[in-house]
């Protein structure tokens, strides 16, 4: 997909000074991986590294490893490998050195301070990153695919950030993009070549071609549902009375013992937050203080932090004791969740004994029963999950699914002005008037790769990044 940086090109060469940074995680190691980019990256390189070969850093073919000596100060400090990348064909789009020593935290850091001295400056978070965007060598949805890629902690979050970086979201816009192009195209074309014998759109082909435009940036604005839920997981608060099995549906979900269970009531006394990852879905879990009334001044702390942990959670899970008849905090929480607007999936636990829960009282919502001590999950969980936030085929990965903010925002507001297109051609409006609309919401459309987007929003993207990438 093409698109725009700006007239940043231009600038990035007249405003950007070299940069160098370490590419590789800080610690021991094996080797260490630092990188130089910028008008004098080779000239930094060629002060501090020097091939045993005998030719000149600034000689080297490109793309190719080179064996030599690392010097600090004009000493040898250790043996290394550099590799040239001669722009425009390089990540950053610049010149770029990558030189590799090995893995010691020290030794890592005079190599560091060698390139320093030699002219480079130390980089900020995502600065080479950056650059390629600046460069037109990188779009911003692949940027943020990149960042899900490293910040994937499941198979089913690399996959999609992979997918995404690969281009199957883009892919998608500029599927899109392309259309809604073609289409304003052939709109126009009467009145700006009236002359000409050019075949004019009809009303009604105009309507069902601008519908079909619609219907699929609608599809991509609803993927971010699912692309959400999979890429940035779901708050999940697990609430309830005391002892009704909360605890111990934690640790189900997690495969381990991470909350203390007891038959005790009242034993969490505050919330414990973890991760874990039921089919697609990413759910992050708040295990909550039993919701009872108690004079206890800590456990009250604790129930009060439940009730903000609820306000803050998109997803519920409800908590009830499917052995005995529901009391009258039961009935309260019930009557507190509807009102919520919250999703709410209800679990009845304790199946293993006789059932005596009234079960009507949760009509309305998706009901799951289970026996938390008998350690496996009923695949109704997993179902319901899937069901609520459509992620049950794992070939919807395969597309491109938006997965956070920044391009959801921009494809629903592009969405709001083909709605309000349709309803001007609907209501018998001159094509060429209602595209007006339709105009404002292409550009909307290109903004989510990079199209007019401001430097304030690209150096939020980019400082989400490490420093060194």
């Amino acid at each position: 997909m093409t698109f725009e940086s700006r007239d940043a090109k231009e600038d990035a060469e007249l405003r950007l000074p070299t940069v160098a940074a370490v590419s590789s995680p800080f610690g021991r190691g094996g080797v260490a991986l630092l990188r130089v980019s910028g008008a004098e990256a080779i000239a930094a390189a060629e002060k501090v590294f020097v091939p045993h070969s005998g030719e000149k850093v600034r000689d080297l073919p490109s793309n190719r490893a080179t064996f030599g000596a690392i010097l600090s100060q004009g000493e040898k400090i250790d043996e290394g490998m550099l590799t040239v990348y001669r722009a425009p064909k390089s990540f950053t789009g610049e010149d770029v050195c990558e030189l590799t020593c090995h893995g010691g935290i020290l030794l890592t850091a005079k190599v560091l301070e060698a390139l320093l001295r030699a002219g480079a400056e130390q980089a900020g978070p995502g600065e080479f990153s950056k650059r390629a965007f600046l460069n037109g060598k990188m779009s911003l949805v692949k940027a943020e695919s990149v960042i899900d890629q490293i910040d994937a902690e499941n198979e089913h979050q690399l996959r999609l950030a992979s997918k995404n970086a690969d281009g199957a979201l883009s892919r998608r816009l500029e599927g899109v993009i392309s259309a809604l192009t073609e289409l304003l195209a052939d709109i126009y074309v009467s009145v700006d070549y009236p002359d000409e014998d050019l075949r004019e759109l009809t009303p009604e082909e105009t309507l069902d071609a601008m519908t079909s435009v619609t219907r699929r940036v609608r599809a991509l604005a609803d993927s971010y549902k699912t692309g959400r839920a999979v890429a940035q997981g779901v708050a999940t608060a697990i609430v309830g009375r005391p002892n009704v099995g909360k605890s111990s549906l934690l640790n189900l979900l997690l495969g381990r013992e991470r909350a203390i269970v007891s038959e005790i009531p009242g034993t969490t006394r505050d919330t414990v937050e973890e991760k874990a990852t039921v089919g697609m879905i990413t759910l992050h879990l708040i295990d909550t203080a039993g919701m009872r009334d108690s004079s206890d001044p800590v456990e009250k702390m604790g129930i009060e932090r439940s009730r903000a942990a609820i306000e803050r959670a998109e997803l519920i899970f409800a908590v009830f004791d499917g052995g005995e008849e529901a009391t009258d905090e039961d009935r309260a929480l019930i009557n507190d969740l509807r009102a919520s607007g919250k999703q709410v999936l209800a679990i009845l636990n304790k199946s293993d004994l006789p059932p005596r829960f009234e079960r009507a009282l949760l009509d309305g919502f998706p009901v799951v029963v289970l026996s938390a001590k008998d350690g496996k999950l009923p695949p109704e969980l997993q179902k319901h999950l899937e069901e609520l936030y459509r992620a049950g085929d794992p070939s919807a990965l395969e597309e491109g699914l938006l997965t956070n903010a920044r391009t959801y925002a921009q494809v629903s507001s592009a969405l709001e002005l083909l709605e309000e297109t349709l309803s001007a051609l609907r209501a018998g409006e001159e094509p060429q008037v209602a595209a007006i609309c339709a105009e404002e919401a292409l550009a909307r459309l290109k903004q989510t790769d990079g199209a007019g987007v401001g430097e304030d929003i690209a150096a939020s993207i980019f400082s989400r990044f490490c420093v060194g990438k």
